[in-house]
């Protein structure tokens, strides 16, 4: 008899997409043996839509998972095309960071990053099924028979679960385009007691820019400076920088795309499940705006080199000839040829709300779920949701305590709190507007937020740790020499009115003048010479003059914030956990009884989120808990 010839594992991370492959980096550089298996290994950390990472708020989670010791923002830096700050217009909690990327590179960078850890084996198969011992999961078993024991597994399977994807009349199987699907382990989980669902998203059509009339498009250029996602100072290499561009669809291409509604299987009943609201179908745009008459469409570049394009805006289901034919009047697509048409996917989702904040399943303790498995759309959800699974189930092989995060800490907290406490009913994507904190939460300091957490979990290096350590030492420099530097009428005054704003009736601080609008550093150091030398003569990066600068104009409303953290922290360290039964308080309302009782909040400031708990019940708790 032949010896089990592969090693029993720490950890298992099934699926490489960007949850899995966060999972897998995360696990594995702490210190878990840990495998990675997927379908296919080409694929690597795939953009199987829009070649693209960040924008609003999804930024600020990539800053994050970089602050934490994730490798999101350094692939993307390393394969960035273009890079932009968003919302630059409005204050700096709604600066987000986006980069379009080089599709291929991307996902060779990836590869090449999770082929240098140590602790890493990767493996080309699918998992077919889990492998059970009474209340514990111990491994997992593939398609080809080959049965890995493990102490943690983590389930990221993305869009593969029974995938299904539609192009007009035509359905087939698969996971991605040209991607077999996974079957096995959503029945399998059934069976366990998990309750699953079903989710739709789709992608649209890719075109030959060789066909398009450039001439005829609104051209977008990225950041005349080049910015960078990570942290870390080497973390970019420079690809060459190339735009995006604008276009318009008119009545003419609506009445076109009309005429496949018949043929449509989100409108033929078809496609019976739900899609996401913030990212929709050219054809439900149509159903849901039907008097509007035109809509923005981006054309993005897939790579540095290639001539393949992605549309968005034009996301469809619709037969591939009503596609094309509809694209083609649109101005500057006149002769447009495509390389593939759009298509929508429906897949196996598992309700959230059956997972801990830790990403544990309340069936299995050492089973994770990361990625759109919970029900989320996007690239940097996932990678979120899969770096903090990655550290549980590390810290889980480790019997260390697991770790959660807050929403008053990270976006990524508020991502976990709303998944696990509200549930979804149609794909989550995030938003600025989802935080309640979100002038502490801004894309400048997710480092100062969470460096610290993640040098004390082991995946912050001491290289990302020095870095951090001197940006906040010439932060704090800058910001003294601000407030203590004593300006003169005579130095400011003819800036100030060259600003439309009112001259100094006397001298003062120099932090008092940077607190008018429109006022910046940088114009600051064109005025005055002492502080245009104390930036140079201390090298003071771009990064140290923008932190100093926003932590000086906004203090009072960052002070305001943290004195609103303090209050509501109050209700988030009121352990509930097992100190009720919800079914038989009558006081509480009915929907306050089910959800509570389904949910078991580990305290009143999750019960107080939870969709259908109303303050009243709330109410009722306090007055049980004698408060």
């Amino acid at each position: 008899m032949i010896e089990n010839l592969f090693p029993d594992y720490d950890v298992i991370v099934v699926g490489a997409g960007h949850a899995g492959c966060e999972a897998a980096a995360a696990a594995a550089n702490l210190g878990s043996k840990t495998l990675l298996i997927t379908i296919d290994m080409q694929k690597i950390a795939q953009m199987s839509c829009n070649p693209a990472i960040g924008g609003i708020a999804k930024g600020q989670l990539v800053r994050e998972i970089d602050a934490l010791g994730g490798m999101s923002a350094i692939i993307t830096d390393r394969s960035s095309i273009q890079f932009r700050m968003l919302n630059l217009s409005k204050g700096p909690a709604m600066w987000s960071p986006r980069s379009q990327c080089d599709r291929m590179k991307f996902s060779a960078e990836w590869r090449s990053a999770l082929e240098s850890i140590p602790n890493l084996d990767m493996l080309q198969d699918n998992v077919v099924r889990l492998k059970v011992d009474k209340d514990r999961v111990v491994g997992v078993v593939t398609a080809l028979g080959i049965e890995f024991n493990a102490k943690s597994v983590v389930l990221t399977n993305g869009t593969f679960l029974n995938g299904l994807m539609h192009v007009g009349k035509v359905s087939f199987k698969g996971g991605r385009i040209s991607e077999p699907e996974s079957h096995g382990l959503t029945e399998q989980l059934v069976e366990l007691g998990f309750e699953t669902g079903r989710m739709k998203t789709g992608t649209p059509l890719r075109i030959d820019g060789r066909s398009v009339d450039f001439s005829k498009l609104v051209i977008q250029y990225g950041d005349e400076t080049f910015h960078k996602f990570s942290y870390l100072s080497d973390s970019s290499v420079g690809l060459k920088q190339r735009p995006c561009y604008i276009a318009y669809t008119n009545k003419e291409v609506h009445d076109i795309l009309r005429t496949g509604f018949t043929d449509s299987p989100l409108f033929n009943g078809t496609i019976k499940s739900i899609g996401p609201r913030y990212c929709p179908s050219i054809e439900t745009k149509l159903d849901t705006f039907s008097g509007k008459d035109s809509h923005h469409l981006f054309l993005e570049p897939e790579g540095e080199s290639t001539n393949e394009y992605y549309l968005n805006g034009f996301s469809s289901s619709l037969p591939w000839d009503v596609q094309l034919a509809a694209l083609r009047k649109v101005e500057g697509f006149e002769n447009v040829r495509i390389y593939r048409p759009g298509y929508a996917i429906e897949y196996d989702y598992f309700p959230p709300t059956q997972l801990y904040h830790t990403l544990q399943t309340k069936l299995y303790s050492n089973l994770f779920f990361a990625g759109q498995i919970n029900g989320t759309t996007g690239y940097e959800e996932a990678a979120a949701q899969g770096l903090l699974a990655g550290i549980n189930a590390h810290l889980y092989t480790s019997s260390k305590e697991l770790l959660t995060i807050s929403r008053s800490k990270a976006y990524i907290g508020v991502l976990i709190d709303d998944l696990v406490t509200k549930g979804v009913d149609e794909p989550y994507r995030m938003f600025t507007s989802r935080a309640e904190y979100r002038i502490l939460l801004r894309q400048d300091n997710a480092d100062e937020r969470l460096t610290e957490l993640g040098r004390t979990i082991g995946l912050v290096t001491d290289e990302r740790y020095s870095t951090y350590n001197k940006k906040y030492s010439d932060r704090d420099l800058l910001v003294d020499y601000i407030r203590n530097y004593s300006v003169k009428q005579s130095q400011i005054n003819d800036f100030l009115v060259e600003q439309n704003l009112n001259p100094l009736k006397q001298g003062c601080k120099l932090v008092d003048v940077l607190a008018r609008p429109t006022i910046t550093i940088n114009k600051l150091c064109f005025v005055l010479s002492d502080l245009n030398y104390f930036i140079t003569h201390n090298n003071l990066s771009d990064d140290v003059v923008e932190s100093a600068e926003i932590l000086l104009k906004y203090s009072g409303y960052i002070e305001r914030e943290k004195l609103l953290v303090d209050k509501f922290s109050r209700l988030e360290n009121l352990k509930i956990e097992g100190k009720f039964d919800y079914k038989n308080i009558q006081n509480l309302s009915t929907e306050a009884r089910q959800k509570l009782e389904k949910i078991q909040p580990k305290t009143l400031g999750q019960a107080s989120r939870i969709s259908g708990v109303s303050p009243a019940d709330i109410s009722v708790l306090l007055v049980l808990m004698g408060r």
